[in-house]
């Protein structure tokens, strides 16, 4: 494997690096790879690992905070939560594995980032998803479907951490590349948090978990390419997942953390062995030396290349303090885990590895992981489209009609069916179910809890990234406010098509400064994220989605709200100001099949006003009930609460509304809907007066049916049966 194999400038492009890229190898070694080596090269430098096309611009996002432990670059990004603890969250993509094998690509998603998660000393304590899927009538459509939500639930569940919460929706421009972004939350003591950074020269490296087996090789290259019409092949580069495994792994882990063995520790994700091994050594500013002959093998007969690339699924890689391998051991084998010493750390800053008694790797760690291409690419941002004017043609179709289709549609029909897949009250701490605006997870043996969402809005991003990505960052940061969370930071997955198209890095270049303006003005900073390109097939581009997810803080349980009312008689107040912006709604898309016009405008100091005056209101026990107003606009949003509350609601129009089906279903930003006792309004209203907060009362709660206006009453069982039946009649097919 050291000299058989010619490196040809066809075996250089099946590894998906340039000539250009492949020259840089040749200058930083001065001299020609072996086959392993440029595999490494390859991983490691490929899109997926290096971010190479994105670098330069995520460096615009806002990532400190007084609350900020650890920001980007580590395995998740860590805030302070009080009381000595801290939360650790990330969000990743599975998305090419997931097209190609959807059970497993969906699984090992989940996998790798609750290893994300714990490799840094935090219990996982909750799972969301972010599905993207195509055109339901595409033939290929139902299966992905039911393949994702499968393995999300198969392996979530078995691992034992619940799925809390997430969004799935379906656009024909997924048709050929469907997005599968997973986030993990765990917590740790804020003082024992974990880095992946290998030091003390002579510290033995550990190899931990499953064997290492020939699945998952170069995954990471697979998914920094387009599709084509030979994605099928690809089919043997999909990890293959075992959640009890991974279960052990967790305990196994967390029980040597508590001990003083660690110096680092990182999962075996993307790129495998090579990824874990030279990214330790990179952080830490050391080499590593390798024997891979010690590597736990699950196959006879694996050659380096195999054994360097695999992306095998529950393996980690330790560096441990010189002289504590036995005490690590017996932890191990309590579990029933593989534990191997394969090499140690040095001062060379070389990654060498030996295979069956020769080098078969010796390069600088720096240039592999900290020196790979960082392209400037040439972009075009994109013209916003122009705003979408709706004449009375909108109001031809009644408000009844149109709520209806809306809540039977399949972008806002009831998620029972996915959710009920999910066990999301594992672990006991569930304080939130799936179904409102975020899921609320107690911070175990406390009253405090955290709140965690997902949130972005393709069709926005499509007609302007820019304003997109900053709606989603805003969405989020409602989210947390509607159930009573501080909003702290977000995670984020940027899912692109290829950025070597000019247009298409325009978007990526938009979205990410849209989102910075957002993050800054609302003191909501990133800590970590993923990005992932090349979300394409044969030239198709999916819609852009810069995926965030949202993590904030609530003080005291007691005082948390949800979607939901427990009683009649109840006021309903509107928060914000309503337009009736139609433009990219799905009022547009589902009744008129229109996607037209610009996205609904943001103004985060109004976001930013609105949501202090929301939180306030709830922590003072002032609201009864709680709903941010987004797709589908107010109409959907009091539906949604309805149905959640089991009991109903009349709306009252404003005298001079205009056009009556833009004043319920358009999309203005910056919205709330509260459900507050006829007693508090008053003070609700002195307080929104103070806050320079617009609220009008729109209506009240009570009887057994939804009265929008003058429409037609809908009762809450033609409600439901609307609401319900999309999802599982789907499925049956």
């Amino acid at each position: 494997m050291n000299g058989e194999v010619r490196i040809t400038p066809e075996l250089v492009a099946e590894h998906g690096l340039t000539a250009e890229e492949y020259a840089r190898i040749l200058e930083i070694l001065g001299r020609e790879p072996n086959l392993v080596e440029l595999g490494i090269f390859a991983v490691m430098w490929s899109e997926h690992c290096s971010y190479k096309s994105s670098k330069t611009h995520l460096a615009k996002f806002p990532t400190t905070a007084p609350w900020v432990i650890c920001g980007p670059g580590e395995n998740a990004g860590v805030v302070d939560i009080g009381d000595g603890l801290a939360a650790v969250f990330k969000m990743e993509s599975h998305n090419h594995p997931s097209f190609i094998e959807p059970y497993q690509g969906a699984a090992t998603g989940v996998g790798g980032i609750l290893r994300d998660v714990f490799t840094m000393g935090a219990r996982p304590v909750a799972l969301l998803d972010a599905l993207r899927f195509g055109d339901p009538a595409h033939p290929r459509t139902r299966w992905l479907v039911s393949g994702v939500v499968a393995g999300i639930g198969g392996y979530g569940n078995c691992v034992g951490v619940p799925t809390v919460g997430g969004e799935t929706t379906f656009h024909r421009a997924y048709d050929g590349n469907i997005l599968v972004n997973v986030m993990c939350v765990g917590i740790a003591p804020a003082d024992r948090v974990f880095y992946a950074r290998a030091a003390g020269v002579g510290n033995p490296v550990v190899y931990v978990g499953a064997k290492t087996g020939r699945d998952g090789i170069h995954g990471a290259t697979m998914a920094s390419a387009e599709f084509d019409e030979r994605s099928e092949e690809k089919r043997p580069t999909v990890q293959v997942g075992d959640p009890f495994t991974e279960k052990l792994l967790i305990e196994a882990c967390l029980e040597l953390m508590a001990s003083d063995c660690v110096v680092a520790i990182q999962d075996m994700g993307a790129a495998g062995l090579t990824s874990s091994s030279c990214e330790m050594a990179a952080r830490g500013g050391t080499g590593i030396e390798l024997d891979l002959d010690a590597v736990p093998l699950r196959e006879e007969g694996m050659t380096a290349y195999e054994i360097m690339l695999s992306e095998s699924q529950e393996r980690m890689l330790l560096v441990l303090r010189e002289g504590r391998e036995d005490q690590a051991r017996r932890i191990f084998a309590k579990w029933d885990l593989d534990f191997a010493v394969i090499g140690k750390v040095t001062g060379s800053g070389r990654l060498v590895a030996r295979h069956g008694g020769r080098t078969v790797v010796d390069v600088p760690v720096a240039a592999v992981s900290g020196a790979s291409p960082v392209y400037d690419r040439p972009f075009e941002l994109p013209a916003p489209a122009a705003p979408y004017d709706p004449d009375e043609r909108v109001d031809r179709i009644a408000a009844d009609e149109a709520l209806l289709r809306l809540l039977g549609s399949p972008d806002l029909a009831s998620r029972r069916w996915i959710y009920e897949q999910y066990d999301y009250m594992v672990m006991a701490d569930t304080v939130q179910r799936p179904g409102g605006d975020a899921a609320v997870v107690r911070i175990h043996g406390s009253n405090r809890g955290l709140a965690l969402t997902t949130d972005c809005t393709p069709r926005y991003c499509a007609a302007d990234p820019r304003t997109g990505g900053c709606q989603a960052v805003a969405e989020s940061y409602r989210n947390l406010t509607a159930v009573g969370a501080r909003p702290l930071a977000i995670t984020n997955c940027l899912n692109f098509g290829n950025p070597e198209r000019p247009a298409i890095m325009g978007q990526l270049v938009a979205a990410i400064e849209g989102m910075s303006e957002a993050c800054r003005a609302l003191d909501y900073p990133v800590v970590s994220g993923n990005v992932s390109l090349y979300n394409e097939t044969m030239g198709r581009a999916i819609l852009p989605t810069p995926q965030v997810g949202g993590l904030g803080l609530v003080e005291d349980l007691d005082r948390m709200v949800g979607i939901a009312w427990s009683e009649e008689g109840l006021r309903l107040l509107l928060v914000g100001d309503t337009v009736g912006w139609l433009g990219c709604s799905l009022f547009l898309r589902e009744l008129f099949g229109l996607e037209a016009g610009a996205p609904p405008p943001v103004d985060l100091a109004a976001e930013r006003r609105h949501a202090d005056f929301v939180r306030g209101c709830i922590a003072a026990g002032l609201v009864r009930a709680c709903h941010d107003l987004s797709d589908g606009g107010l109409a959907v949003a009091v539906a949604e609460m309805c149905l959640a509350s089991g009991g109903g609601a009349r709306i009252h129009l404003p005298p001079r509304v205009g056009l009556r089906n833009a004043w319920l279903f358009g999309e203005d930003q910056a919205r709330y809907l509260l459900a507050v006792a006829p007693h508090t309004v008053g003070e609700l209203a002195r307080r929104a007066a103070a806050a320079g907060v617009p609220m009008v009362e729109i209506g009240d709660t009570g009887g057994d049916a939804l009265i929008l206006g003058d429409a037609r009453p809908i009762s809450l069982a033609v409600l439901r049966r609307a609401h319900e039946a999309w999802f599982p009649r789907y499925m049956e097919g």
